[in-house]
């Protein structure tokens, strides 16, 4: 069956007041004009193309202009551009991927995390979204601190996108969990204990598989390149129950 959008799609921003802003975007308002319409339209073709792109990610399809623009785009296909460039921004601030052109001729990407990293970031728990966006994140605060990041650092920059300790976050999980045993298990983190330090502080550099996949010059370039857009001034995706397999059946 071919692809569904997600129905009465998203633009969760958090908090009642958030969500009855979602209301009077999706219902519209006498006032609204042409352009504002249209600003709506693209905002939820954008998140639609994410959605699409993260299935094919799952599903480790590549994907081609052609699909995009029969499965999503239809009848906005004059606004390709500017939704696919939102979209892919989308895939590579918030989830860690990549959408690489590998065929200028025909138009056919894939979709590779970024870095160059080998780990997917999903997982087994049922979670439907990738974390590697997370793990991209903290690479880069650990080289800006020149693969040395004192514990409080690195949740400092965390909580300025809303990832706190102990709390659990929507789509990364339990973030403590993610840092201290999932990545440095896999050998992408080191955790421990600053030598003689009293009381104890903690710091984090890269492990082993991480300077193996990339470099701390990639992680700085990224950032610095212009690839360093705030996640919270992007459109989130539906949050917990509202994200159902069935909208890709």
């Amino acid at each position: 069956m071919p692809w569904q959008p997600f129905q009465g799609a998203n633009l969760k921003m958090g908090g009642p007041a958030a969500k009855m802003r979602r209301v009077q975007t999706l219902r519209g308002s006498p006032e609204d004009d042409a352009d504002s319409l249209l600003h709506k339209a693209l905002h939820l073709k954008t998140m639609e193309m994410v959605e699409f792109l993260l299935l094919k990610y799952r599903e480790k399809e590549p994907v081609t202009k052609a699909e995009m623009l029969s499965s999503v785009i239809k009848e906005l296909q004059d606004h390709f551009p500017e939704i696919f460039s939102n979209a892919a921004e989308f895939m590579q601030v918030v989830f860690g991927i990549d959408v690489k052109e590998v065929d200028h001729s025909t138009h056919i990407y894939l979709l590779v995390t970024t870095l160059g990293l080998t780990y997917d970031g999903m997982v087994s728990d049922g979670h439907r979204y990738p974390n590697t966006g997370l793990l991209v994140t903290v690479l880069r605060v650990i080289a800006v601190h020149d693969d040395c990041a004192p514990e409080e650092k690195v949740w400092d920059a965390l909580n300025i996108l809303g990832v706190h300790d102990g709390k659990e976050h929507w789509l990364y999980g339990e973030p403590r969990e993610l840092l201290t045993k999932v990545w440095v298990q896999k050998q992408y983190l080191v955790y421990h204990q600053v030598p003689n330090s009293y009381p104890a502080r903690y710091e984090f550099l890269w492990g082993l598989r991480a300077h193996a996949e990339t470099t701390i010059s990639k992680a700085l370039e990224f950032m610095f390149s212009g690839n360093d857009r705030d996640p919270r001034s992007l459109p989130s995706l539906p949050e917990g129950p509202e994200c159902n397999e069935d909208h890709y059946a």
